[in-house]
């Protein structure tokens, strides 16, 4: 069953959606397709969080006759869901891209705005994975690497 706060899905939710804005602003203002693909893998990123968020919600169900020990692994299918969605995806489009520009290469355009992007990432992602650590912490038993070896939790 899943436990403790959804604060961290909902801080990586919020990162990734504001990662994703800077990328399609960038690809707006510079026309590049490559920032239009990372764009795309921030909002795949994104729709990852959300399908967390609804598989905690799932697995927090009561048992039933259907499912007589509960939902709580239905935390699983959706992580492995998520699994699923990151590489398909996010290697589909990276692939489909890469082919594109090998076929039709295009010139760089503004790095100032591609470091701008990835300063707006780092500062965004940094935030989320302080916040995830803060949350790892509160709920381990030993070391980080005991934990992580032990633990059957999914988030």
């Amino acid at each position: 069953m899943a436990t403790g706060s959804p604060r961290t899905i909902l801080i990586a939710l919020g990162a990734n959606l504001g990662i994703a804005v800077a990328k399609f602003g960038a690809a707006a203002v510079t026309g590049s397709s490559a920032m239009l693909t990372e764009g795309v893998h921030s909002l795949v990123d994104s729709t990852n969080q959300v399908l967390l968020l609804y598989g905690r919600k799932r697995a927090r169900r009561p048992a039933d006759a259907a499912h007589p020990f509960g939902y709580g692994r239905e935390l699983y299918f959706w992580s492995f869901v998520v699994a699923i969605l990151v590489f398909a995806l996010g290697a589909g489009v990276s692939v489909y891209e890469g082919v594109l520009h090998i076929l039709h290469p295009e010139e760089a355009t503004s790095p100032l705005i591609a470091f701008a992007v990835l300063a707006i990432a780092a500062g965004l992602e940094g935030w989320s994975t302080i916040a995830a650590l803060a949350d790892f912490n509160k709920s381990r038993r030993g070391t980080i690497w005991q934990e992580i070896r032990s633990t059957k939790d999914a988030r």
